[in-house]
């Protein structure tokens, strides 16, 4: 049976319509919800993820379907028909995008077509029992195949999203840590500058005193008179 459904926009993750009476009889349901949350928030940061998919937890099975940048989601039992919940999800794209498709991209807020789960439960209900004879010949539709479609573990999937928000976290703290030493080494480069005029200044002085030395006294000695006395005393 169906348990939860819910709606989300890829680009950013943020959850667009919900089944408002989903889950009522799962335990946990608010993990599962997470659970869903934390795949659409994968699904953003990586965005050549397939179309399709089918994500195993617990005694559940989540399937999705990507299209129009807006994931549609489905638990379901393991037992439940994997033909059958994509089939649901195919009708409520169909719809969705029929009633809402102008509005997606420009949608602000969480959840702005809550409205869209009055379609949910009616849907939902068509595929509940699926012994039904519009169900049986769903299932017994040959043109429409999911062998293909890839069955994966939840803790694979939101695992590798994990290692890559670490590894975000690491390249942005490393990116603080350089702009910090870069800071810290132009200060350095500006205080050994400072330094390095300080010294040439000083050179400078002392290479004018010699200079002006010499000028005075050519001949390394005092200057005297004629007479060999030191004018001075002649005064």
């Amino acid at each position: 049976m169906v348990k939860l459904t819910m709606i989300a926009r890829v680009t950013d993750g943020l959850p667009l319509a919900e089944g408002l009476d989903d889950g009522r009889d799962v335990k946990d349901i608010e993990m599962y919800k997470q659970q869903a949350k934390a795949l659409f928030k994968n699904l953003a940061m990586r965005q050549n993820e397939p179309s399709r998919m089918s994500i195993e937890t617990g005694p559940y099975v989540f399937h999705y379907i990507i299209e129009g940048h807006v994931c549609y989601l489905t638990m379901c039992d393991r037992s439940y028909p994997k033909k059958l919940a994509f089939q649901y999800l195919e009708d409520l794209k169909n719809e969705f995008e029929r009633v809402n498709g102008a509005q997606i991209e420009t949608a602000a807020r969480p959840y702005a077509f809550i409205k869209f789960d009055t379609f949910i439960q009616k849907t939902k209900k068509l595929y509940q029992d699926t012994r039904t004879q519009r169900n049986i010949a769903k299932l017994n539709d040959e043109l429409y195949e999911v062998h293909q479609i890839m069955t994966r573990n939840v803790q694979e999937v939101l695992g590798v999203g994990e290692k890559l928000d670490q590894v975000s976290e690491m390249s942005s703290r490393l990116t603080s840590e350089s702009r910090i030493y870069a800071d810290k080494a132009r200060d350095l480069n500006r205080q050994v500058g400072y330094a390095d005029l300080v010294v040439i200044v000083n050179v400078a002085c002392m290479s004018a005193s010699l200079k002006l030395n010499l000028v005075s006294y050519p001949n390394g000695k005092k200057e005297r008179s004629v007479t060999g006395k030191d004018p001075r005393l002649l005064r």
